[in-house]
């Protein structure tokens, strides 16, 4: 696979300031359905969790973990995602087994202090409430990088949020298009979104 291009220096690649205190890790959609054998099974996302769990630990009371909820059936939905859930009859809630839509076991102990935010779409700002409490700063892990990972990096962006893009804390079901976000967010976000593993994000965030 070849690696991305490097961006330009000080641009994209780790931290340029501290953390604030009042960030608020927003932990994308890592469900059941995505850790566990589904049709939606994320395959790096064993590999990312103990890494979110390392960030849960640390800031619990500044975690809001997301959940996409399916549709109750096939063809229910406005527009285009009556297509979409029929593609996927079989990850709607009348054919799930209601437990999946859970967080990963691992991540279900931080709740509460940490709060759940259900979403029925990609982008976690729809919707909800999410405006009012991440207070401008967003560090953001989860699953998948190029879908609601993707949704909640740009609909901050859109916002004036800086957005903190852990690198060893964000999945997806594909390498190409994984790798293909990351280069993105450098070659062209990297202005408005920064990208560093967890080590660097810990040591910088405020307590």
């Amino acid at each position: 696979m070849r690696k991305p291009k490097a961006p330009p220096p000080d641009m994209g690649h780790g931290l340029r300031d501290a953390i604030p205190a009042t960030a608020v890790h927003l932990c994308i959609d890592m469900q059941r359905m995505f850790v566990e054998d589904t049709e939606w099974r994320a395959p790096w996302a064993e590999r990312v969790l103990p890494v979110i769990v390392g960030l849960c630990e640390r800031h619990a009371e500044r975690t809001c973990f997301t959940r996409f909820i399916p549709a109750d059936r096939p063809g229910d939905g406005r527009g285009r995602w009556k297509d979409y859930w029929t593609r996927w009859p079989q990850m709607t809630r009348e054919r799930l087994a209601p437990g999946l839509i859970d967080l990963a076991v691992p991540l279900q102990r931080f709740v509460p202090p940490a709060w759940v935010l259900d979403k029925w779409v990609y982008s976690p700002w729809i919707a909800t409430d999410l405006d009012a409490v991440l207070r401008r700063s967003g560090v953001v892990t989860g699953a998948e990088t190029d879908v609601c990972v993707l949704a909640a990096v740009l609909g901050g962006v859109d916002l004036g949020y800086r957005m903190v893009v852990v690198s060893d804390a964000v999945c997806s079901s594909a390498d190409e298009p994984h790798d293909a976000l990351m280069a993105l967010y450098h070659d062209r976000f990297a202005v408005q979104v920064e990208t560093a593993e967890s080590e660097e994000v810990l040591a910088a965030w405020s307590a």
